[in-house]
C-alpha cells in the first residue's frame, strides 16, 4: 500500500459519547461488485467493526468517526484464496535450511501485514510448517500483530513421498510431514488431527507440484477412495476441503470425490471442466506467478528441476484459465503468495482480463465468489449491512482498469484504517 494522498478526518461530532464505536466512511463512490454497479458519494457505517449501513448521497451518523477518502473508489477488501504466508520465493531450493525453524514463523508475520497493507483482508493459508500460520492467526487477533483474516489449513495432507511430504532430505534425516498418510482410514485421522489443532479448513493434495522433488504436476498421488474419505471427514466436522491438484487424472478423482476447491488446475481437461460444473466445484488457479518465478527463481536457489516443471506447465494452466472460465466453471482469486511476493498478489487481476475475465468477473473472483467458496457469504467479500468493515479505496475506475487493484490507496480492516 503506498503512502495516503488524501485527507483522512477523524472528526467527532457528538457532544455524548457513543455506546459502541461508529465509523463512517466517505469517498467518492462505491463499487456494489454484486450488481456490478457504482454508488455515488457513498457513506459506509460501521459499528463494532461490523457494517449496519450503506447511504448514498448520505450524511456521516452525529457522533461517528469519519474517514473522508475523497477522490476515491471503495471496494470490499480482497479474499485470497491460496496464499502461503510463512514462506518467501527469495529462499529457493536448500537455501532455506540455513535457518532456525521459527524463522518461518517471524517472517509470516512480515508477509501478513504486507498482503493487508496491499488490500487483502482476508486470506487462505493452504499449508505450512509447524502451525506457524494458526500462531500469527491468534497473535493478529489478539492485537499483537497486524494482518488479515486468516482461514488455515494447517499442515497439508498427502501421501508419503509425495509433493506434500519432506522430499528434499536423505533418508538419514527421516524426515516425514505430520499430514502423510496412507490409507483412507488414516487420513481421516489426520483431518481430525489437523481440525484439532485449529484448522479451519482442510488441504489435500491430490497430484504431484511443481516445487518439491521426485514429483511431477499431473501425476495422481491419491486415490480416490483416499480422497473421498477426506471429504467425508472434512465434511462431518464442518470443513471445507482444498485440492492441490495439476493433473486431469488427480482434478476429476478429487471433484468426483466432493473435494471444494481444485488448486492450480493447470491441466483440467474436458472432463475435468464437465465435472466441476456438474459439482459446482470452485477452481482455484494462480496464473500470474509463473512471471517471477522464472525471472528470478535461478537466483533464488530454486532448483532447475523446479524452475522446468513450472515452464511446462505455465502455458496450459493460462490457457485452462481461459477455457474453464468461458464454459462457466465457478472460480476464485488465488495468487500461490510464498511462490511469489506475497506483496506483489495484486498484479494477477491484470492477468486474469488478459485470459478471458471481464474486470467485474476479476473483482467478483477476489470478492464475493471467494466468500462463497469460503463458506462466509454475506460476512466478507461485500459491504453490505452485516458484514465485516473491510474496504479498499484506489484513486481510479477498477472496472475500466483492474490494474488499479495493484495499487490500493487505502485499506480498512474492521472499521479501523491500516497505517
Amino acid at each position: 500500500m503506498k503512502s495516503l494522498p488524501v485527507a483522512v478526518t477523524f472528526a467527532l461530532f457528538a457532544a455524548q459519547p457513543l455506546s459502541a464505536e461508529t465509523v463512517a466512511v466517505t469517498a467518492d463512490r462505491l463499487l456494489d461488485v454484486e450488481a456490478g454497479r457504482y454508488i455515488e458519494k457513498p457513506v459506509v457505517v460501521i459499528v463494532d467493526g461490523r457494517i449496519t449501513g450503506v447511504l448514498p448521497n448520505g450524511a456521516a451518523p452525529e457522533g461517528s468517526r469519519v474517514i473522508d477518502l475523497a477522490g476515491h473508489t471503495l471496494l470490499p477488501g480482497l479474499i485470497d484464496m491460496h496464499v502461503h504466508l510463512d514462506g518467501r520465493p527469495e529462499y529457493g531450493g536448500y537455501s532455506g535450511l540455513q535457518f532456525t525453524d521459527n524463522f518461518w514463523t517471524v517472517l509470516g508475520v512480515t508477509n501478513a501485514e504486507k498482503m493487508l497493507r496491499v488490500g487483502f483482508t482476508t486470506v487462505r493459508n493452504v499449508g505450512d510448517s509447524n502451525y506457524n500460520v494458526k500462531s500469527i492467526d491468534q497473535a493478529i487477533e489478539e492485537g499483537w500483530a497486524i494482518g488479515p483474516r486468516i482461514v488455515t489449513a494447517n499442515y497439508a495432507l498427502g501421501a508419503t513421498g509425495g509433493h506434500c511430504d519432506e522430499t528434499f532430505l536423505p533418508p538419514s534425516f527421516e524426515a516425514k510431514s505430520p499430514g502423510v498418510a496412507d490409507s483412507p482410514e488414516d487420513f481421516r485421522v489426520r483431518v481430525r488431527e489437523q481440525r484439532k489443532y485449529g484448522a479451519e479448513v482442510i488441504k489435500v493434495c491430490a497430484t504431484g507440484g511443481v516445487f518439491s522433488r521426485n514429483t511431477e504436476p499431473g501425476q495422481q498421488q491419491l486415490h480416490e477412495a483416499e480422497l473421498r474419505a477426506i471429504a467425508e471427514e472434512a465434511h462431518f466436522w464442518d470443513l471445507k476441503v482444498a485440492a492441490h491438484a495439476h493433473g486431469a487424472a488427480g482434478i476429476n478423482a478429487a471433484i468426483r470425490a466432493g473435494i471444494d476447491t481444485i488448486e492450480h488446475a493447470s491441466l483440467i481437461d474436458d472432463e475435468g471442466i464437465k465435472l466441476a460444473k456438474q459439482h459446482g466445484t470452485w477452481l482455484s488457479m494462480d496464473i500470474y506467478n509463473t512471471d517471477y518465478t522464472q525471472r528470478v527463481g535461478q537466483s533464488n536457489g530454486t532448483l532447475e528441476e523446479n524452475l522446468r516443471k513450472d515452464r511446462e506447465i505455465a502455458q496450459a494452466q493460462r490457457d485452462n484459465f481461459r477455457r474453464a472460465h468461458a464454459a462457466g466453471v465457478k472460480m476464485v482469486f488465488a495468487s500461490d503468495a510464498g511462490v511469489m511476493p506475497h506483496e506483489e498478489v495484486g498484479g494477477q487481476f491484470r492477468v486474469m482480463v488478459e485470459y478471458g475475465m471481464t474486470p467485474i468477473d476479476a473483482i467478483r473472483a477476489a470478492t464475493v465468489n471467494a466468500a462463497a467458496a469460503l463458506g462466509q457469504t454475506g460476512q466478507v467479500g461485500v459491504v453490505k449491512p452485516g458484514a465485516w468493515g473491510d474496504l479498499i479505496a484506489v484513486s481510479g475506475d477498477p472496472l475500466a482498469d483492474v490494474g488499479e487493484l495493484a495499487d490500493v490507496d487505502a485499506v480498512i480492516k474492521g472499521g479501523a484504517l491500516v497505517e
